[in-house]
């Protein structure tokens, strides 16, 4: 029963095709019929039928459901990918962006049949600027690096309409991916900045590369080994006296929520992942969003339109000369901006600070459970996340990898690996602040049970995963030779 399961589980749509088979049965039209062929030009008809699997309805039924059953996701498991907020999302969020108002809104209605979107937008601007401590927000960018982007283009704009040519942007070496990315998409040099042991910048390696070549130094606060900057007013000053701006990536915001703002700490731009911290979905590539603040000296340059209220009606300012431009199509991925509105609502001042102190608390409960079985990368307290080594493990011949694929066996999605870089054997694990204590007692469980295994029988862990329907495999073959042909090798 097992196998046949299992075989089940490993076919191809394709593989359950049977020639003839249709998905459908209706009975004959009673109307005249057209032949859909004449009414398209020659050059786009096809010359032979797509190659397309032949299956009944329930075959499809059945196959679609098999495979949604494989899926691993916040809704049914515990997903501890650090750096990432992977938490759950509140299913009033979801009725609210469903409302027919929001949902069947054209984007190019006229603005006064758009008021209440307008009104949403202007308020959530005004609430993520409240929230950061800055004083105008856009909600364009689609995601993350996208704010980081616009962020980038505005300081540049900013420096050039003063008359400097700036030409660096200074990133520690612990920084996202997408910090030097999106600086080298905006045409910067990208000069790297090292850490202390700890993580923590090095302020002294900082202040010797300012100049005033430099246009902005960029940082996740707190910092990717779950630790805030204790210097990082200090930094601010530093970079500010070089006429130097400073972006915060807000990555980690969940873990700052009404306890500090980015504003208050210095920084002049920071943005936002509304689907990190504000619970609007992860959309594996899209649609998100990553709405970006800044202070006053910089809101000349946001993208156009910016949404503006005079007495009780709102519209789109497209008069705006200093502005970077327009990033995307429309005004940004509205339905996830209904969805973080309606979270930053229900939750309240309150409740945001409680989101942090509960992340922060989850976080330090794990890294206590588990700093006897594996190295800590920075004795604690952390903040929303912590990062933990297997190089302990690594001189068993058990590396992070092999634990990552072993908690597949467990029930457990692994934690970020080999993240940051500065960390050997890094496990990067955020709880999130909507998991209870006895989820994270079954993942320190499972992480415990993998250090004796690794202690007792470490071939046990090479193996792993081996319950899941596919086995470990060549991810980097995967990666550079993709194989989209649905018929199967020999």
């Amino acid at each position: 029963m097992a196998h046949t399961a299992a075989a089940a589980y490993d076919k191809l749509i394709f593989e359950l095709s049977s020639p003839g088979r249709v998905a459908w049965s209706l009975a004959d039209a009673d109307v005249p019929e057209a032949d859909a062929r004449k009414l398209l030009p020659e050059k786009h008809l096809r010359k032979d039928a797509p190659a397309l699997p032949e299956v009944s309805e329930f075959d499809v039924v059945r196959h679609y459901s098999r495979l949604s059953r494989m899926n691993y996701g916040v809704d049914t498991h515990f997903y501890p990918l650090g750096s990432c907020t992977m938490k759950y999302n509140p299913r009033i969020n979801e009725d609210m962006a469903r409302l027919p108002g929001f949902a069947r809104l054209h984007p190019l209605a006229a603005e006064t049949l758009a008021q209440g979107a307008l009104e949403l937008m202007h308020a959530l601007a005004w609430d993520l600027a409240e929230i950061a401590g800055m004083d105008a927000v856009s909600l364009q960018p689609a995601a993350g690096a996208q704010g980081e982007f616009t962020g980038v283009l505005m300081i540049r704009a900013y420096h050039l309409s003063r008359g400097e040519k700036r030409t660096k942007v200074l990133i520690p070496d612990s920084a996202h991916g997408t910090n030097p990315a999106s600086t080298a998409i905006a045409g910067y040099e990208v000069v790297e900045v090292k850490s202390l042991p700890n993580g923590e910048v090095d302020v002294n390696a900082l202040a010797r590369t300012l100049d005033t070549d430099v246009a902005a130094f960029m940082i996740t606060v707190p910092n990717t080994l779950g630790m805030f900057e204790p210097r990082i007013v200090e930094i601010t000053e530093l970079c500010h006296a070089k006429g130097v701006q400073v972006y915060m990536d807000g990555a980690n915001l969940n873990a700052i929520l009404g306890i500090t703002r980015p504003g208050d700490l210095g920084f002049d731009v920071c943005h936002f992942n509304l689907h990190k911290t504000f619970t609007t979905p992860h959309g594996g590539g899209g649609p998100g969003a990553g709405p970006v603040g800044v202070k006053a000296h910089l809101e000349p340059f946001l993208p156009v339109p910016v949404v503006t209220k005079d007495g009780d009606a709102y519209a789109l300012d497209w008069k705006r000369p200093k502005s970077i431009g327009k990033l995307q199509a429309f005004w940004g991925n509205f339905g996830m901006l209904v969805r973080a509105y309606t979270y930053i609502r229900t939750m309240g001042p309150d409740g945001l600070r409680a989101v942090s102190d509960n992340a922060i608390l989850n976080a330090n409960y794990i890294m206590k459970r588990l700093e006897k079985d594996y190295d800590v990368a920075v004795p604690g307290p952390c903040m929303h996340e912590c990062v933990v080594s297997a190089r302990r493990q690594k001189k068993l011949g058990v590396t992070a990898t092999d634990i990552a694929k072993r908690l597949l066996d467990l029930g457990f999605y692994a934690p970020s690996t080999y993240f940051p870089l500065i960390v050997e054997e890094a496990l990067m694990i955020e709880p999130t602040e909507t998991e209870a204590k006895e989820t994270l007692d079954q993942f320190c469980d499972a992480m415990i049970q993998i250090a004796r295994e690794t202690e007792a029988n470490a071939a046990v862990i090479h193996d792993a995963p081996l319950t899941t329907p596919v086995r470990r495999l060549d991810q980097t073959k995967a990666a550079r030779e993709p194989d989209l042909r649905w018929s199967r090798r020999p």
